[in-house]
């Protein structure tokens, strides 16, 4: 997040400024206390956000946060203490509310998933499924949440998806391409091939990219995968990876199918907020 985003999200909760409070209270510059209260139980996620908009939005605003991101607590914590004038915190407090509840959300949700898959050799990882301006938030939450993240943006790392190949003509032709590619460009980014039934993945297997990612496939085809690969397996490579129709209900029997990898576009696109709330309990 950076400071032209910062402005932007003010100017859009508060383009006049904020009337209530301004009525209220006039311009007296009274200082006040407020707890920042957990209302469930969660991983908590977000401050280092939060600590980058008051440092360039509300100087006069002292946060002191008593849980850092990735401590899981339970309900009822007080997360954190803001003090300041009332002016700045009333204008500020939805704000901080938003990035703290959407990325603690993100933050407990992909905690859930890690936790099904305890004991098993998978990570969780994320997508590029994120809130257009908050990407870097949302994956640092899935990070808190014990998550892994995916390629952060299209320059990360190349990846064969369906319409790749429908272009190119055929798997094999869009992995040679985009080795050529790598090789023109003396980089050493990850080369990933989306495959969509076992005669993509055999095709795709013979091209030994570094990483397969197996589309909406059934567990008889997925476990086919592991067996071909493992057959094949040459120095740690092809990894498996799945992805579609994965949730907290069926994450454990895709965990126990022997792939490295399980990425889930709900861990930031469909997440619930986390419940936190902002109560003032002292003037100063």
């Amino acid at each position: 997040m950076n400071t032209k985003q910062i402005h932007m999200f003010l100017k859009e909760d508060a383009p006049q400024g904020d009337i209530t409070t301004r009525a209220v209270f006039g311009d007296a510059a009274q200082n006040v206390r407020a707890e920042i209260i957990a209302k469930q139980a969660m991983v908590v996620s977000g401050f280092d956000a939060v600590q980058k908009i008051l440092r360039t939005r509300f100087p006069k605003l002292k946060l002191k946060v008593l849980h850092r991101d990735a401590a899981p607590v339970k309900n009822k914590t007080v997360l954190g203490l803001i003090s300041g004038p009332v002016l700045d915190l009333l204008v500020a407090e939805r704000l901080v509310l938003n990035i703290l509840q959407r990325m603690s959300g993100i933050a407990t949700q992909t905690a859930g998933f890690v936790k099904r898959v305890h004991g098993f050799k998978v990570k969780i990882l994320d997508t590029r499924k994120t809130t257009p301006g908050l990407r870097y938030e949302e994956k640092r939450a899935v990070k808190d949440g014990g998550g892994y993240n995916h390629r952060v943006n299209l320059s990360d790392q190349y990846l064969i998806k369906d319409n790749h190949i429908e272009a190119a003509g055929s798997v094999t032709l869009a992995i040679q391409k985009v080795k050529e590619h790598r090789l023109r460009s003396r980089n050493k980014k990850l080369i990933e091939v989306e495959v969509r039934n076992m005669l993509e993945f055999k095709e795709a297997l013979m091209m030994a990219p570094d990483i397969i990612l197996l589309d909406n496939m059934s567990c008889a085809q997925i476990k086919q995968a592991v067996a071909l690969r493992n057959h094949r397996v040459c120095q740690g490579k092809p990894q498996l990876e799945i992805s579609g129709g994965v949730g907290l209900h069926n994450i454990g029997k895709y965990a126990r199918l022997g792939v490295e990898r399980i990425s889930i576009g709900a861990l930031t696109h469909s997440v619930r907020a986390a419940d936190i709330a902002i109560n003032i309990i002292i003037k100063i």
